[in-house]
């Protein structure tokens, strides 16, 4: 089973340390905030049926797909997503765009992994 919401530093070193400086400014905090608050409430779940991404502040969107539809999962992670170990997942039914696109996901490569031995 694979339950992961997005990391916060991991998945954007560079954004949070600009956050942390800005709060001198008073801007920061706020961003910070709201930023915690998105990961906290976005989640990636996987287990031997379905997949499920959860997200939302204020309003929520929940989309769930049967693990048997699911033609191709995607991971893309840049040099500094592979040192900390997180990337950006996209998952695809049919078509060419993706069903469910979500960045910052650690251990990417594990969800890959559990998808396609459901479909196995």
């Amino acid at each position: 089973m694979y339950s992961e919401s997005p990391r916060m530093f991991r998945s954007n070193p560079l954004g949070f340390i600009v956050a942390v400086l800005l709060i001198a400014v008073g801007i920061g905090l706020l961003i910070l905030l709201w930023w915690y608050l998105d990961c906290r409430t976005t989640k990636l779940q996987a287990d031997g049926r379905t997949v499920t991404l959860e997200q939302g502040i204020l309003s929520k969107e929940r989309i769930e797909l049967d693990i048997d539809n699911i033609r191709a999962v995607r991971v893309y992670q840049s040099l500094l997503n592979r040192i900390f170990g997180v990337g950006r997942v996209s998952v695809f039914t049919a078509g060419d765009a993706p069903e469910i696109e979500i960045k910052g996901m650690p251990e990417p490569h594990r969800f890959s992994d559990l998808v396609k031995a459901a479909n196995a």
